[in-house]
């Protein structure tokens, strides 16, 4: 009896691996047999909710080329979407979004049809995502809201929240917020022409290397509304030709970026938020940005990759890149750097920030990357890096001074409020430096930090580094 309960709980273990494993569903818009639980193509859906009905979390549900137009599920009130992802699935293309496409019902309204609604950790991989509509009464953000596509939550990390990924946002409106999409994190996407009251392409979700063109918000954020750091990274974007025409921030409003381009939009490109390491106009009043135009291959055939003498090259900061690939899928970061937008430019001439060595009348080709014209003791790559002056002997990174304080030794050096630092002690110069403060930044002139571990008679020695 004991032997025979031992191989019965080792049969329910092995079941439970067994259950455990991931399952792929497969959806085909002109499958000839659609049967349940849809494990192959030949039993393939027609639909991608009956798919998504019978997996569970962990599976993959794989689709093929169509126009996925039919069919609806209500999740909230009486809005209707025409596909609903409430389990932790992958939903994915075969061949990408231009051969995969699902469509809504672009009638805003009772008869709207939003075209994807996601929650629970989903994820929307490979899809064209076009046509999608919201109603103008019920729940503001659950009914009036997200056009195209709907997230359930946008706070970073939640087990509610979604992803979208290589797709393709376009031609959606919604009455409130987010004619492209709401909430969620989007990855990699193309987010154009869609219409919103807030938010024309995006309201209150994250979005990385992702192309967002043509959206247009009637009161504020053409392209991106209220999207901030705290709830997913927006990093290496390029929002242009968005418009918000009777107000403000017709590329971005109330949105924190990071290594992107805001450019060329109706109604001021920015209103409110931070930027950073950004190419933007006007120039706003927080962040480290450059207002140089991006310099762009062709704009009229919506072609932003950036042209060789583009000062968003090597402009960007590696602490702030999302993933290892640009928008076309190409290395993200070539020439030592990121570059600024969302498309990285893969043979750089200059391991300098291109904006940079432009801003000083410096050539881009690589040919004085290396040389030290003011003859200050810093190469043009340690006066980038350090972002002081390459034609000024008096303007470099330096130690000025290290005196005694009641609380240990004060260092002070010379720095700018653009640039991060590292402090380093050593008590022998033939001796390994150590740490003292990293991440320390900067302040105009000079910066101060007092060593409040250099309490006995020493001797010190200090030196100070950019991170």
């Amino acid at each position: 009896m004991k032997t025979n309960l031992v191989q019965l709980l080792l049969a329910l273990l092995i079941l439970s691996d067994l259950r455990a494993v991931a399952v792929t569903r497969y959806v085909d818009l002109n499958s000839p047999s659609p049967t349940p639980p849809h494990t192959n193509w030949a039993m393939a859906a027609t639909n991608i909710q009956d798919a998504i009905d019978v997996a569970v979390d962990g599976d993959l549900v794989l689709v093929t080329n169509g126009v996925y137009g039919e069919g609806g599920r209500v999740v909230f009130g009486a809005m209707t979407n025409r596909v609903a992802v409430t389990k932790r699935v992958t939903v994915q293309s075969v061949n990408g979004p231009s051969v995969t496409i699902i469509r809504g019902n672009n009638a805003l309204g009772d008869s709207a049809v939003r075209c994807v609604y996601l929650t629970n950790g989903a994820w929307l991989v490979g899809f064209t995502i076009t046509n999608g509509a919201t109603r103008f009464i019920g729940d503001q953000d659950k009914e009036q809201s997200g056009g195209g596509i709907w997230c359930e939550s946008n706070a970073g990390g939640s087990a509610t929240h979604a992803f979208v990924s290589n797709c393709v946002i376009a031609f959606n409106s919604a009455y409130l917020y987010g004619g492209g999409g709401y909430s969620g994190e989007y990855r990699s996407c193309s987010i154009m022409t869609n219409l919103a009251n807030f938010g024309g392409g995006i309201s209150r979700g994250g979005f990385g290397n992702c192309l967002v063109v043509g959206n247009t918000a009637f009161s504020s954020g053409g392209g991106v509304f209220a999207s901030t750091i705290g709830f997913a990274p927006n990093y290496g974007n390029t929002i242009v030709g968005n418009s918000a025409p009777n107000a403000n921030g017709g590329g971005v409003a109330q949105t924190d970026l990071r290594n992107s381009i805001v450019y060329y939009n109706t109604g001021g490109n920015y209103a409110g938020g931070i930027l950073s390491g950004c190419c933007t106009i006007p120039k706003p009043l927080i962040g480290v940005v450059f207002t140089n135009a991006p310099q762009f291959v062709n704009p009229a055939i919506l072609d932003f990759h950036l042209q060789s003498n583009s000062p968003c090259i090597n402009a960007g900061n590696n602490a702030t890149v999302l993933g290892n690939f640009d928008l076309s899928g190409s290395p993200r970061i070539v020439g030592n750097t990121v570059d600024v937008g969302a498309y990285e430019f893969q043979s750089p001439s200059s391991v300098l920030s291109y904006a940079w060595a432009q801003q000083y009348g410096l050539p881009t080709d690589g040919s004085v990357d290396h040389t030290d014209p003011d003859s200050d003791g810093m190469s043009n790559y340690g006066e980038w890096r350090s972002d002081t002056v390459p034609t000024n002997a008096v303007s470099f990174l330096q130690m000025v001074t290290a005196t005694n304080s009641p609380t240990g030794i004060r260092a002070v050096w010379r720095s700018t409020n653009t640039r991060t630092y590292f402090l380093e002690r050593s008590t022998n110069l033939d001796a390994s430096f150590q740490i003292v403060a990293s991440n320390i930044i900067g302040a105009a002139n000079v910066t101060t930090r007092t060593d409040l571990g250099a309490t006995n008679g020493g001797p010190y020695f200090y030196r100070v580094g950019v991170q």
